[in-house]
């Protein structure tokens, strides 16, 4: 058993700012990125993504693995020690806290390490459909992120279709808008969960569609390596008729899954699970246990937020670990 002062789990932007400023206001920040945690390689969600071109920095846009990997060098150049292991339980009930990888959960084995603070940036996964093709042509021309991925080439001036009926996939269809040169919104029921004013901005928007009563079923396009989504098969919830549609991008705005089981039961999350933070800092409900980027942010869900996220979450720990290791008055005196 090792113990540190600070432990980040995480692999993402906002768990690599953090090691980055843990790092050099040198608290020895130890990172555990995870072995396909939660199913995602060790980098999230921008793994699964091609080009990134919203990140500051980079004005030809950037590989979304080649971005974390600059990430991680850089984390490990200022001294993060990054662990290639996934924490499977997680002890917050005493001080300090006590964490098991898998390789050592089994019931009364010894903790793998302990330590004074805990960031969680485990991240969140976007809720897929498992439509066959999908797993083929995801990044391919399908996308969970309309505004990670909508201005890439291969979305312009196409016809591009999303997949829910609530206030996200209204604001990813007219976003969309922008791009393609239509944008067709399938929602399962006959009418639409978003709030009335999206409903009515998304219902007027001209280059937007909304098919009620209406699922997809298949993600169809170029069998070669690497090709590209071309069309979609569609079936009403009516009638069971399906027709096939061109389509060239598909973005899915189900819901994310944020990846808090660690934590759960002991600190507070909200409804759908996500970490609640104190506005504006990255405190969570117990002291020394911090969150930062997706799995506590179900609002923007961005790298550069993350990142940002990050940062907040290594200057609140660093503060609270000087005050934690704080020599009192007296025994300042005595030395």
């Amino acid at each position: 058993m090792v113990h540190s002062k600070v432990v980040i789990i995480g692999s993402g932007p906002g768990a690599h700012t953090a090691a980055v400023y843990l790092s050099r206001a040198e608290l020895q920040p130890v990172l555990y990125e995870g072995m396909l945690a939660n199913g995602t390689a060790a980098g999230g969600q921008l793994t699964t993504t091609t080009d990134v071109e919203n990140f500051p920095g980079f004005p030809a846009g950037i590989g979304g693995q080649e971005l974390m990997e600059n990430m991680r060098k850089q984390s490990e150049r200022f001294g993060t020690e990054i662990i290639t292991e996934t924490i499977s339980k997680l002890d917050l009930s005493s001080k300090p806290f006590k964490m098991w990888t898998e390789w050592n959960d089994a019931p009364g084995s010894e903790p793998a390490r302990t330590a004074d603070a805990v960031i969680i940036a485990t991240g969140a996964n976007a809720r897929r459909l498992d439509l066959p093709g999908e797993e083929k042509f995801w990044q391919n021309g399908i996308s969970a992120c309309a505004v990670c991925d909508g201005a890439v080439p291969i979305f312009r001036n196409k016809p591009l279709y999303v997949i829910g009926g609530g206030d996200s996939a209204a604001e990813e269809a007219m976003f969309l808008a922008k791009y393609g040169s239509s944008v067709t919104v399938l929602v399962r029921k006959d009418k639409l969960r978003a709030s009335n004013i999206m409903a009515e901005r998304l219902l007027a928007h001209p280059k937007c569609i909304v098919r009620f009563n209406t699922v997809a079923t298949e993600v169809i396009g170029d069998s070669k390596p690497n090709g590209l989504m071309s069309h979609l098969r569609v079936k009403s919830t009516v009638d069971g008729k399906e027709e096939i549609v061109e389509a060239n991008g598909l973005f899915y705005a189900v819901g994310h899954d944020p990846a808090s089981a660690l934590v759960k039961g002991q600190i507070e999350t909200d409804d759908e699970g996500y970490i609640v933070t104190k506005p504006g800092t990255s405190y969570t409900s117990l002291e020394g246990v911090f969150a930062c980027g997706d799995v506590q942010d179900k609002r923007y869900r961005q790298a550069i937020t993350s990142a940002g996220s990050g940062c907040i979450a290594a200057l609140d720990t660093e503060k609270y670990l000087s005050e934690l290791h704080e020599v009192p008055e007296p025994a300042k005196e005595k030395i």
